[in-house]
């Protein structure tokens, strides 16, 4: 990793961590500064208007899940099982990064860019699975099961934070539910939500 992309990765965890903290625009420039150990020219380098920092900030963030996540499902051919293994790389990216799962958190359905995060790719999974036969809803509730699937998720993600469940019990739990939901039967559903759980992708 070169210099550049070594202090952005600084910047962006410690706005993460400040922001979940005392909300969207209320970080100074001096304060991210100090938090992420860099000079406040460096700020200035990766993020030139500091007024759009936040929402520049949220767009790098939602974009990288984005692509991981979508990486991740296109070498899955069953829907139920893209489906279940988003929601579960949601929840097991809060356990080994908790300020990142705190920052979605606080602004996952209140910001944009991060609700496009949650709806992009399961919206393709799930029309694929309509299609397929193998998810059981109308079309028009497209919107509401992509809302209980994010809403799903962050409660989730929730659990895991306040230490209430390990990922694995509520990712696999969170998953099996959604399933359930979209039609498949209770064992299905569970051997799908429970299997081995690939890396997500860099």
């Amino acid at each position: 990793m070169n210099d550049v992309s070594t202090a952005q990765a600084r910047i962006n965890h410690a706005a993460m961590r400040l922001f979940a903290q005392k909300g969207g625009n209320q970080v100074s420039v001096s304060e991210l500064a100090q938090a992420a150990g860099v000079a406040r020219g460096t700020i200035y380098n990766n993020y030139p208007d500091p007024e759009q920092l936040f929402e520049n900030i949220v767009a790098d963030l939602a974009s990288e899940m984005h692509a991981r996540v979508a990486e991740a499902a296109s070498q899955i051919a069953d829907p139920a099982q893209a489906i279940a293994n988003g929601i579960r790389h949601f929840v097991r990216r809060t356990h080994e990064e908790p300020d990142w799962g705190r920052f979605m958190l606080r602004f996952a359905f209140s910001n944009a860019a991060l609700r496009g995060m949650w709806e992009s790719q399961p919206a393709s999974d799930l029309m694929h699975g309509l299609q397929a036969g193998r998810f059981h809803f109308k079309p028009y509730q497209g919107p509401s099961v992509l809302a209980m699937i994010g809403g799903t998720g962050v409660s989730a993600m929730l659990l895991v934070l306040e230490g209430h469940k390990t990922w694995r019990e509520a990712g696999s739990d969170a998953a099996e539910l959604v399933l359930r939901a979209l039609g498949l039967d209770a064992e299905e559903s569970r051997v799908i939500a429970t299997g081995d759980l690939p890396p997500l992708p860099k």
